[in-house]
């Protein structure tokens, strides 16, 4: 049978998972009940779900979890977190807790404006455009005035319009650059709507302007879009106290030793991409989860986040650390382009929820909100890197994973906690306990023997 179809789309679900049934699973009637297995029984809450994406066919869960004791800016909040990776939340309430007693996390909105690009291929004198930018511009503000006049209301709209000569790079080849600020909404669709007016206006100017004549008045608009990196949209949090109230840590560290190492540790992640690397993605680890929860976009935010963290030529740490007349400062930069409005946000009912539980904040709050949990993140996560090592609490959290897949039962989930509360957890170890629990020699299938 073909694994190839034509018209997809347009059939029911019913028929799209029978194809896919067919043509794709040896075991049908199992993959047809897990598949069917998350439908909601809500049939018009399934209708929403279904129209959030296309050819769905079920819906793919993940754990909802909540990490309480954060202190933003002198105010508490319990953070709702989407992830399936099981120590993330467990490591940010943890750090939020710490943090809770030594004046909490401190975050300031630097700047909201983010960036659309129009990219155009043209065949005149840069110089001859630019001085007519006075003009183009005010024709450009006038042509959106329809479209941008909700967001004008709300202190939003388009802030700036600039010409961008990038002939050096690539013959012919302009740009408009532009800003906006949008407010309480993340803006991608309001963005590239204006940007698209704005490639019109600019053919019809250049084609209609009597200083261009023959070629100069054809404008080739390649495209028309928003860009993810948003350099000037960018939230700064921080924690700080003296260095002898960090306290004292695991296997005997001081206050001051762990200070030292703790600054350190993040110094080889500002030197060292492959350091950096896995740095940011622990900072990640809590950002992403704030921002599925309240139904933005974490692959615009990651590709941003990432972006910046290279922007003086070599990959490094969003955050920093210093030691500096005894007090201990840890912080983040991080640019993030987030909404409350519009979109995911108040179309998914968690999202929504999310959002209440955060005592519907404005996008800056929001932004100061995730930027705390990725600091967080990152601080849990580099404390347990210079103390125990991370697989210490890592592995205690996965062991309910691989007693899952080892098919434990409640007993034995129960015994496999008590005897490895001070015991090195590993898939072995635990496949070794189960084993000589239930008293029998191990017949492994070939995934269990992995």
């Amino acid at each position: 049978m073909s694994k190839c179809i034509s018209g997809f789309s347009k059939l029911t679900k019913e028929e799209k998972l029978e194809w896919l049934l067919d043509v794709f699973f040896d075991n049908q009637k199992g993959a047809e009940e897990d598949l069917k297995k998350f439908w909601n029984q809500d049939v018009d809450f399934q209708k929403v779900f279904d129209g959030f994406s296309e050819n769905t066919v079920s819906n793919y869960y993940m754990p909802y979890g909540v990490a309480p004791n954060f202190l933003i800016n002198g105010k508490e909040y319990c953070v709702p977190m989407v992830i399936e990776e099981s120590s993330v939340v467990a490591a940010a309430a943890a750090a939020a807790k710490f943090w809770q007693t030594r004046g909490g996390f401190h975050a300031k909105v630097l700047n909201v404006r983010k960036i659309g690009q129009v990219h155009f291929y043209w065949s005149g004198k840069p110089a001859q455009l630019e001085a007519l930018m006075p003009q183009l511009q005010a024709d450009l503000l006038a042509g959106v005035q329809d479209l941008t006049s909700n967001m004008r209301k709300r202190g939003g709209g388009v802030a700036d319009i600039q010409l961008r000569d990038m002939t050096i790079w690539e013959p012919g080849y302009f740009q408009l650059f532009v800003e906006f600020e949008t407010c309480d909404s993340m803006g991608a669709n309001f963005i590239n709507s204006v940007l698209e007016e704005f490639a019109r206006i600019l053919q019809d100017f250049i084609g209609s302007h009597t200083e261009f004549e023959g070629d100069e008045k054809d404008v080739d608009v390649l495209m028309s879009i928003l860009s993810n990196y948003t350099p000037d949209c960018v939230v700064r949090c921080e924690v700080q106290c003296p260095v002898e109230d960090l306290g004292s840590f695991q296997g005997g560290m001081d206050a001051e030793t762990f200070a030292s190492r703790f600054e350190k540790a993040v110094k080889a992640a500002v030197v060292d991409p492959f350091r950096a690397t896995t740095h940011n993605k622990g900072i990640f680890n809590g950002v992403d989860a704030v921002v599925l929860a309240t139904g933005n976009d974490f692959r615009a935010v990651e590709a941003c986040g990432h972006a910046y963290a290279s922007r003086s030529g070599q990959y490094s740490s969003l955050s920093n650390c210093k030691i500096e007349k005894g007090i201990f400062k840890f912080w983040i930069d991080l640019p993030l382009a987030v909404g409350t409005v519009g979109g995911l946000t108040k179309l998914h009912p968690l999202a929504k929820r999310s959002l209440e539980m955060l005592g519907n904040p404005d996008a800056t709050s929001l932004m100061e909100i995730i930027a705390a949990t990725g600091l967080a993140q990152n601080f849990a996560a580099v404390r347990s890197l210079i103390t125990t090592g991370i697989q210490h609490g890592h592995m205690k959290m996965h062991l309910l994973n691989i007693l899952n897949h080892l098919a434990a039962t409640e007993l034995e989930v129960d015994a496999a906690k008590v005897h490895f509360r001070n015991s090195v957890v590993t898939f072995k170890a635990v496949r070794e306990f189960l084993f000589a629990l239930r008293g029998q020699q191990p017949k492994l299938s070939p995934n269990q023997l992995a």
